[in-house]
């Protein structure tokens, strides 16, 4: 396909020359700030309900694995309209936006209300699901069904999130969401130890406190999309079907969710073989996530950011402006994987003084965040090529191949036969599993020199110049 010549007159109807590292960082800082104050609920969660006992703290780090899995089909739905959303708004067809979102809320909702019904009705069987100690499974369940009515808040909020930041208000969805976070992380505190003369509430009050943070993140969404000269989500175009778009939506949505859902699963099955191998294991394998999670915020913003700006090059028909932007923030992952790695070895000393955890859970958790702080480096190219350029380009089916290769076919069947037959002890374990993102490399090497990903989605296939 060739490159559409654009004028000097035209050049600021596209959102982003990516021609900039402050222009690239513009966009990527909001979608890092984010992400950190994302993972730092769970860091939150982890810290406060230590104090209450290692149970909570393990028993809530299980339970979330059912919110994650949600996330795994309402993120995948909503970054499936993303991709379309990202090119249409730089190819500037704001009525076409409002066609594709109405697919991807009634999608999210269906899903949210089906989470919300089976964490409400079958909390302990989802917890056995996860471990087989009668202490957690008994605590992850009351966290369960405090915590039902947030999936359904969350499904919806998400979509709202989604048109924001993708339609050059990412700055307004970071504030919301980071917002979102200190309330979270405010009612933690507030419900868990039961501040101002409200009893405390333990497990269930970090439960409460997620979903009083949902329903704020929902309105004010809802709210910021009512402004002049925003895109709008609206609600009476849920029933209209239109065949065409829905089967281009879909086109790019499924490989996505399927992507997310066969990384998701396998990494879900992680923390149940981590889960089988004692409390100590759950609890250090817990603070790992939490740790790897914060450092690597910037990462994931990097990957956000690249999605948005890439996405928006192609939609304007820029591939050679695309292709560069690409070429340079894989560089920058590169380099925040190796600055990321270094922190999270040198902040180890710190969480290990930090965390009261039992002598044999610290020595798993001084071991686990070794293995991670490697691990971290390849999974910055990873998520920056896949979650940024490929995303960007609708090219997410390799995303799915790629973790069917290295999760499904390697680290899960190998992690439950070290774990569960050889008897392998735990760090061991943990190592094995932790290789499916070094695994990958290659083949992610060579997908991404193809350029594949370099492609137009706003342009009709029959209409596509060659």
């Amino acid at each position: 396909m060739r490159e559409r010549r654009v004028g000097r007159g035209e050049r600021s109807k596209t959102p982003y020359i990516g021609k900039s590292y402050r222009a690239i960082l513009s966009v990527c800082l909001p979608m890092a700030v984010q992400s950190f104050m994302l993972s730092l609920v769970s860091a939150t969660d982890a810290v406060m309900l230590g104090f209450v006992d290692q149970t909570s703290l393990s028993a809530v780090s299980l339970a979330a694995q059912i919110q994650f899995v949600q996330s795994l089909f309402v993120l995948g739905i909503s970054g499936g309209m993303g991709i379309l959303l990202a090119q249409y708004w730089g190819k500037g067809d704001r009525a076409m936006i409002a066609r594709i979102i109405p697919i991807s809320l009634r999608a999210n909702l269906l899903c949210g209300i089906l989470f919300m019904a089976a964490a409400f009705a079958v909390p302990a069987f989802l917890m056995r699901l996860l471990t087989n100690d009668p202490a957690l499974i008994a605590a992850g369940a009351d966290y369960l069904e405090m915590a039902a009515l947030s999936y359904f808040f969350c499904a919806v909020s998400q979509v709202y999130l989604a048109v924001l930041k993708n339609t050059g208000r990412e700055k307004i969805s970071s504030v919301i969401s980071s917002t979102a976070v200190i309330i979270n992380i405010i009612g933690n505190g507030v419900f868990i130890f039961g501040l101002f003369g409200l009893p405390a509430m333990g497990i269930r009050g970090a439960a409460l406190a997620t979903v009083l943070a949902r329903v704020v993140e929902t309105v004010w969404s809802w709210a910021e999309t009512l402004r002049p000269g925003r895109v709008r989500v609206v609600w009476r175009r849920l029933p209209v079907f239109e065949k065409e778009i829905s089967r281009r939506f879909w086109r790019y949505t499924l490989p996505l969710l399927g992507a997310f859902l066969v990384w998701g699963i396998a990494f879900t099955l992680y923390s149940v073989i981590m889960g089988h191998l004692g409390s100590d294991a759950v609890a250090a394998n817990a603070i790992t996530g939490i740790a790897r999670n914060l450092v690597g915020c910037m990462i994931r913003g990097l990957g956000s950011g690249a999605a948005i700006i890439v996405g928006n090059l192609l939609g304007a028909n820029r591939l050679e402006a695309a292709r560069q932007t690409g070429n340079r923030m894989l560089v920058m992952g590169i380099v925040l994987g190796v600055l990321s790695g270094l922190i999270l070895l040198l902040a180890s000393p710190v969480i290990l003084r930090f965390m009261d955890l039992t002598p044999q859970a610290s020595r798993y958790l001084k071991a686990m965040l070794i293995i991670c702080s490697i691990n971290i480096v390849f999974q910055a190219f990873n998520i920056t090529a896949i979650d940024g350029m490929f995303c960007a380009g609708g090219d997410s089916r390799f995303d799915m191949e790629s973790n069917v290769c290295a999760m499904w076919c390697f680290s899960v069947p190998l992690g439950f036969l070290a774990a569960f037959v050889f008897k392998w002890p735990v760090i061991a374990v943990y190592a094995l599993i932790s290789l499916d993102e070094i695994v990958k490399i290659p083949a992610i090497i060579r997908h991404y020199l193809r350029y594949k990903w370099v492609r137009n989605l706003t342009v009709p296939d029959d209409k596509k110049e060659i």
